[in-house]
């Protein structure tokens, strides 16, 4: 991506150091990776027994945060400029509709977090939070992306973050309530539970690839090689894929992301559509997505 003279979103927390670095008890740093992996980009914020549940067995330390090397420095700056991104793409379409966007905060965090959702570390990956509208993300992340799936690049990166405005543009809509509220009738792990998350999943999907359509006629930012990047990484955390890679074999009742041939799809036809009505997952036939 070029972002050479790109301007940096003022809305970004940094809270490294401010946590406890956790230590996962018996969990090798590939296993909390792959957890992290499963939860990416969930459109839900991860509930408290979960949390729990991934800290048990945990210890807190505490480190002071300042000796950041030239990598996580240009990662920080990174964000601050895709976020300030999806402000401005945000804000036109929003005003197009005939309504006004609230950008959501993120906050930079190393290892643990709290959140207007709970307490949550680095294995719950990155998420949105509606309580506090906020975007929680450990740059440590981007690094397991490349050495632990593939999935490398700075705009495979890029819709990471998207992606997770796309749950804040959700938000906004409205669409994110209801489909929680739909869900909690359904009952968690239940089929129709499953399903609604897939379908959030992969509106929040269609809605990067919009953000990237409006992005790059904004301010040319794409460049040769970057589309590629961000469909690989969409391959590379589907649920089908993922669950291969964690236990191989897959489990599709289970799947609350959807498929990688899916979440491909949907990122793609928001990158060549540029359409913000244009990503109504909820409609079609569960099948057919």
């Amino acid at each position: 991506m070029d972002l050479n003279g790109r301007r940096q979103s003022t809305n970004v927390e940094d809270r490294r150091g401010k946590g406890g670095a956790v230590k996962a008890g018996g969990l090798g740093l590939g296993g909390i990776v792959i957890i992290g992996l499963i939860w990416l980009l969930t459109g839900k914020a991860p509930d408290a027994n979960t949390l729990q549940q991934m800290t048990q067995g945990a210890t807190s330390e505490y480190t002071d945060g300042k000796d950041y090397s030239q990598v996580d420095v240009e990662l920080m700056t990174f964000c601050k400029q895709i976020l300030a991104g999806t402000e401005d793409v945000w804000t036109a379409e929003f005003k197009k509709m005939g309504m006004t966007y609230r950008p959501p905060k993120m906050v930079i965090f190393s290892d643990a977090v709290n959140s207007g959702c709970g307490n949550a570390t680095s294995a719950a990956g990155p998420f949105y939070c509606s309580a506090d509208q906020t975007v929680y993300l450990d740059l440590e992340f981007f690094k397991s992306m490349k050495s632990q799936i593939g999935a490398d690049g700075d705009f495979a990166y890029a819709y990471v973050i998207a992606h997770e405005v796309g749950h804040h543009v959700q938000n906004l809509l409205g669409t994110l309530d209801a489909a929680h509220q739909q869900m909690a009738k359904y009952g968690k792990n239940s089929a129709g539970y499953n399903q609604t998350s897939v379908r959030l999943e992969l509106q929040a999907d269609y809605y990067a690839g919009v953000w990237a359509y409006h992005d790059n006629k904004m301010f040319g930012s794409l460049e040769d090689g970057d589309i590629e990047e961000a469909l690989n990484a969409a391959s590379k955390i589907g649920d089908d894929y993922l669950q291969k890679q964690a236990y191989g074999r897959t489990m599709p009742e289970t799947f609350n992301h959807g498929t990688s041939q899916q979440r491909m799809r949907w990122l793609k036809k928001g990158l060549t559509t540029g359409n913000t009505r244009g990503g109504d997952t909820f409609s079609p036939n569960y099948n057919s997505l």
